[in-house]
């Protein structure tokens, strides 16, 4: 008795040591590839800003910036203005207040000398805590052998005169949106109201946004841009401007913010969206890997966290929706339909208060609830 508890007390230690060891070496080399990867992410700074907000701001030369590690931009020259300009939508504006001045919080500690561009520093903590370095700020594939074999959801479609247009739900995410569809968009715009949802998990993000996309079929590309509120890239709750895109495979998609040009999208990482958008979306979206069938649905809100049906003050709404095309009017669509690919969880509504008025469109939720389990 007393050699057996001997031994198993002797043993124990030794088996401990021999995982602690193993554990050290894994953790060695995690914090070695995480440092290749801040390495890789973070360029060297010409001037740094500490904010108040706890983010830092390194002012990186232009022609350093992340971006041109994409093998398509490496004899890219930057242009700093549209070779067009812009039109002016007069309507938008017609008795509304005047509009919020672009402004972010590390801009009360400094600015940016010229030449540079301001790029948020990525932490070591902050890829520590991500699933894949590889796709970190990545929302992964969006074709079709991803959309149709996973999360159960096929193919939808929205009818326009009669014909119907295909849209792909993509996995692990769930969509409320306002969309018209068409064969010549060359822009689209719209003020977004800003919330701070709840996000249940740091590893789920919520967003409002408009999507412009173009493709044969459902192996479409998509160029995106709006609010999100994104924990693990930004560290914490709040709505923050986000872009992005899909298919990073010449024309030029600008972003504009209000009259301030932020950037482009260039044509060399761009496939089918080179010339035109066929599709735009106006609306809200979750990812979330908890919107599997036999899981307890994320309760990560869309919007506001409320559903359209909560109107102005109380759901989340997208007001004064254009579309530029080849005439470069700025218009109203002149056919758009709502969707919302889980109405229990998010809805969706194209809202006209009176016939002398523009629609107003609303929409979001509270994710899981007792319709939504």
């Amino acid at each position: 008795m007393g050699k057996r508890i001997t031994m198993f007390l002797f043993v124990i230690p030794l088996l401990v040591l021999s995982s602690l060891v193993d554990v050290k070496a894994e953790a060695r080399k995690t914090l070695s590839e995480v440092d290749r990867k801040l390495k890789l992410l973070n360029k060297p700074a010409i001037k740094s800003i500490k904010s108040e907000d706890g983010d830092i701001i390194d002012c990186v030369d232009i022609y350093k910036q992340p971006a041109f590690d994409h093998p398509a931009l490496r004899n890219h020259k930057i242009q700093m203005r549209p070779s067009i300009i812009f039109p002016s939508d007069a309507t938008s504006t017609k008795n509304e207040s005047s509009p919020s001045v672009l402004f972010q919080t590390w801009q009360k500690s400094g600015s940016c000398p010229k030449g540079t561009i301001p790029i948020r520093r990525i932490r070591r903590e902050e890829l520590l805590r991500v699933a894949s370095l590889e796709h970190f700020g990545r929302d992964g594939p969006r074709n079709s052998s991803v959309v149709n074999t996973t999360n159960d959801k096929s193919s939808r479609f929205v009818d326009y005169n009669g014909t119907k247009y295909a849209v792909f739900p993509l996995p692990d995410h769930s969509a409320a949106y306002l969309i018209t569809t068409g064969y010549s968009y060359i822009g689209a715009r719209a003020d977004i109201n800003v919330w701070s949802p709840r996000v249940e998990s740091p590893d789920e993000h919520t967003t409002a946004q408009i999507w412009l996309k173009s493709g044969p079929g459902d192996n479409f590309e998509s160029i995106e841009a709006g609010w999100m509120v994104n924990p693990a890239v930004f560290r914490d709750t709040q709505p923050r401007v986000f872009i992005r895109w899909t298919d990073p495979n010449a024309g030029r998609w600008w972003l504009q913010f209000q009259d301030e040009v932020i950037g482009y999208w260039p044509g060399e990482i761009l496939s089918n969206l080179k010339q035109k958008a066929i599709l735009v979306q106006w609306g809200g979206d979750v990812y979330s890997k908890k919107m599997k069938p036999g899981h307890p649905h994320t309760a990560t809100g869309m919007g506001s966290g409320d559903y359209a049906s909560g109107l102005w003050g109380g759901a989340c709404y997208i007001k004064n929706v254009r579309i530029l095309d080849y005439s470069l009017q700025l218009k109203y669509p002149e056919w758009v339909t709502t969707a919302a690919e889980e109405p229990y969880c998010y809805n969706s509504l194209n809202y006209q208060r009176s016939l002398a008025m523009e629609p107003i469109f609303y929409f979001g939720g509270p994710g899981r609830n007792p319709n939504c389990p």
